[in-house]
């Protein structure tokens, strides 16, 4: 393989947003997303990423095809369902990087790229900001759901040996529409969070969520 990985912001990203779109669409239909993509909301979706100051997107290539991608910015760009944990327990957004999704082909999974993907947004982050945290979230889908694959587990212990952390109970919303559905449905998504310059997870992070 000749895998080169690019690290992209703003107007550098529109010659490679239908490349971007087709990718997204394919991976995210599969477990556990069961996203169910159309090209015209991808160009809306990635056209957020070119006008937002601070995002930008990891690019894998196997020679000139795009075969991967991952996607970060900062924390206060990202949409008001993202923010609201955080703004709701008192945190300022700028303390917080997002990163975002990352998109790879089947085939070249096992390879070390995610790794890579981890690696290179938290060298932009800590280059292109000053945030003092990376936070992330991850669908959160029963053990019983019925198009769960067999075998199939989870990425905690990855994303532990990338320094990541579990927050329970931060958690966001987020609507789309599953393969074979009519109509978008509303998900939970979980946070992780790494320190980024050695301070300490606030502790308002760490507690369990009042119930109102």
């Amino acid at each position: 393989m000749s895998i080169t990985l690019e690290t992209l912001s703003g107007e550098a990203l529109r010659p490679i947003m239908a490349d971007l779109a087709r990718l997204r669409i394919t991976v995210f239909r599969e477990w556990p997303y069961l996203y169910e993509g159309d090209a015209e909301y991808e160009k809306k979706y990635l056209e957020f990423y070119v006008k937002s100051p601070g995002a930008a997107v990891v690019i894998a290539r196997d020679g000139a095809q795009v075969i991967g991608a991952s996607s970060c910015l900062p924390l206060r760009d990202e949409a008001p369902d993202v923010r609201a944990p955080f703004e709701a327990r008192g945190l300022s957004p700028d303390q917080f990087f997002y990163f975002g999704e990352s998109v790879l082909l089947p085939s070249y999974r096992g390879q070390g790229l995610g790794v890579r993907f981890f690696e290179e947004r938290e060298r932009y982050a800590l280059t292109d900001s000053r945030a003092e945290f990376a936070v992330f979230c991850s669908v959160r889908r029963p053990a019983e759901h019925p198009l769960r694959p067999e075998g199939a587990g989870t990425l905690h212990a990855f994303w532990a040996k990338r320094g990541f952390s579990p927050l329970p109970g931060v958690a966001c919303t987020m609507m789309w529409k599953e393969p074979g559905q009519v109509d978008e449905t509303l998900h939970w998504l979980d946070f992780f969070i790494k320190p980024l310059r050695a301070a300490p997870v606030p502790q308002v992070l760490l507690q369990p969520e009042k119930q109102s």
